[in-house]
């Protein structure tokens, strides 16, 4: 016998076993399944000791379907639907974290450039343990998207650690209107360095217009261009595309693959070259994801381009908002992009053709440092030993007093003295006066840019190299 029940807009057939085909009967049969699932909601709705309403049991159902896949499907009820498709001005504004999930834990994707949490210090890689004080460890990212959003102005308290550094709290103001996606300024008076901090619908009239302008600023003495795509969080697909496809003349910019092997797509260039054939130099590191990574892939396998730094993020994922009938949509994983060369980007990311990691310096604390002088059975200069001599006969032992300093009379920085320990940088760190970056993206295009400085020396490298063969 049949028995057919309609809950939250969805009519579900009870089959009993004995009336399934017998070719589908096998117990992973989907029909199988399905009476489980119909066996499971029945119990709950009659059993549990606190009453479920029906349409929260369906949406909790299709958002466990969908979380059992990837982090960045899920479902979205209608209120969230309704906030994706038009937010409101409680909606609006944000601290300017991309974040994902992370084997359950929230993590950051990169902070987007001009941002409050670029100000604040917040770093690719930062775990997020806490929202305005409350757990993130059953948060779906829609959830944790919608409650990293707030009016303009307001506070977002969050805790989160870096590496293995105890936790930090801080607090981040939200900023509505969007941040910028391209700035631009010439290095050594003749290379081009192009940030692109992300991709939106304005990003390719604004590259291009930047490119002509600096082409103004160096009386078209260009050599080379530095894109630097660190940190860069992606945005748009078709933007990206169109970044892409700016610098590549002719060949493909990616693969994109479904689930069926006949539905691949291949995106290839347009003819024109922004950069008018002058060598590139791309810069990358952990923060460079998504459709960052689908240029950086591009400029890469085409040899339009070479990448200088650290392996990238490692996420080509493409969702597609599938509405349902009025009862809010599903965000569903429907393809990934490779590069044109079919390497997989997903789970790997891109490695660099020239690994440079960031220099990092620190002032060693003077007790660090040790000396032949302070080895065990080292010989003594004898001029500082008469030295030593002359100066204990001056002074009179009776009134000799101990340094102030260290117990003992040892100076705070003599070998074995005490020293004061450093402070462990905080999430609110900012740039030294005078070294402030022209991106708010902590030591990005500072003095102190290691990365930035080795692609200047590769780049002019390969503008000489590129001269000599066109003297030929």
């Amino acid at each position: 016998m049949r028995k057919w029940f309609l809950a939250a807009g969805l009519t579900v057939l009870l089959l009993p076993t004995a009336a399934l085909p017998q070719q589908k009967a096998g117990k992973g049969s989907v029909y199988e399944q399905l009476n489980l699932f119909s066996e499971a909601f029945e119990r709950i709705r009659q059993d549990a000791v606190e009453p479920v309403g029906d349409q929260k049991l369906i949406e909790t159902a299709i958002a466990g379907m969908l979380s059992g896949l990837d982090p960045r499907s899920v479902y979205l009820n209608e209120n969230e639907y309704k906030a994706i498709k038009a937010p409101t001005a409680e909606e609006s504004a944000s601290p300017g974290l991309v974040v994902t999930l992370d084997n359950g834990t929230v993590k950051v994707v990169s902070p987007r450039d001009g941002s409050p949490a670029a100000a604040a210090g917040i770093k690719p890689g930062d775990l997020i343990f806490t929202i305005d004080k409350e757990p993130t460890y059953d948060l779906t990212l829609p959830e944790i998207e919608q409650k990293l959003r707030g009016p303009a102005d307001s506070e977002v308290a969050l805790m989160l650690r870096r590496g293995t550094g105890a936790p930090i709290e801080t607090k981040i103001k939200r900023a509505a209107g969007k941040f910028p996606t391209v700035s631009t300024r010439v290095e050594g008076g003749d290379v081009a360095y192009i940030r692109l901090a992300g991709f939106d619908q304005a990003t390719t009239a604004a590259l291009a217009d930047a490119v002509k302008e600096l082409r103004q600023q160096t009386g078209n003495k260009l050599i080379g261009f530095i894109i630097d795509l660190r940190n860069s969080p992606g945005g748009n697909f078709d933007a990206a595309v169109a970044v892409a496809d700016a610098f590549i003349d002719k060949g493909e910019i990616t693969v994109l693959k479904s689930r069926k092997a006949e539905n691949v797509k291949r995106i290839s260039a347009t003819p024109g070259d922004l950069a008018n054939a002058l060598p590139i130099v791309a810069l990358v590191n952990g923060g460079t994801a998504r459709e960052a990574e689908l240029v950086a892939g591009a400029l890469q396998d085409n040899h339009r381009a070479v990448l200088l730094g650290t392996k990238t993020f490692g996420e080509s994922a493409i969702e597609t908002i599938i509405p349902l009938n009025g009862n809010g949509a599903i965000k569903l994983t429907t393809a990934r992009f490779e590069t044109p060369g079919g390497r997989a980007i997903q789970g790997k990311g891109l490695d660099p053709d020239l690994t440079v990691s960031p220099l990092k310096l620190e002032k060693v604390a003077q007790a660090d440092r040790r000396r032949e002088a302070d080895l065990r059975g080292a010989l003594k200069n004898p001029d500082a030993a008469a030295a030593a001599a002359a100066k204990t006969g001056a002074a009179n032992p009776a009134q000799g007093a101990a340094p102030s300093g260290t117990p003992g009379g040892a100076p705070a920085n003599a070998p074995g003295g005490a020293t004061t320990p450093g402070k462990e940088p905080s999430a609110t760190t900012q740039p030294a006066k005078g070294e402030q970056p022209s991106v708010a993206s902590g030591d990005i295009g500072t003095t102190s840019d290691e990365q930035l400085s080795e692609a200047v020396d590769v780049l002019r490298g390969l503008a000489l190299v590129n001269g000599r063969t066109a003297a030929r």
